[in-house]
C-alpha cells in the first residue's frame, strides 16, 4: 500500500462479519451491518503536543481493533476498501479471541 497516514490517524482495514449466529442461523446480506473489527495495516508518528513533542501511539500495525460504527473516512486504495480514523475514535485492542 503506498499510504501513510499522518500524525495520529490510522488505517484500518474491515474484517468481514460472522454470516451465522451462534446459535446456526444464517443471517442475509441484507440484514448484515458493517462490521466494527479491523486490522490496523499503517499508522502515523503520534499527535503533537503545543511544545512540540510527539506523544506515540497505542496501535500498532497488525492489532485488532474496535471502533464506533460511525468512524472514520472511506477510502479505496488499489481496489481495497479502508478506513482512516483517529487514534481516539478505536474502543479497544482485542487481545485474543474468545472461544
Amino acid at each position: 500500500m503506498n499510504f501513510r497516514p499522518l500524525h495520529d490517524r490510522i488505517v484500518v482495514k474491515r474484517l468481514e462479519s460472522e454470516t451465522k449466529t451462534p446459535s446456526g442461523i444464517i443471517i442475509p446480506e441484507t440484514a448484515k451491518e458493517k462490521p466494527i473489527e479491523g486490522e490496523v495495516v499503517a499508522v502515523g508518528t503520534g499527535a503533537r503536543t503545543e511544545s512540540g513533542s510527539i506523544i506515540p501511539m497505542d496501535v500498532k500495525t497488525g492489532d485488532r481493533v474496535l471502533f464506533g460504527k460511525w468512524s472514520g473516512t472511506e477510502i479505496k486504495i488499489d481496489g481495497t476498501e479502508y478506513l482512516v480514523m483517529k487514534e481516539s475514535d478505536v474502543v479497544g485492542v482485542i487481545t485474543s479471541k474468545a472461544a
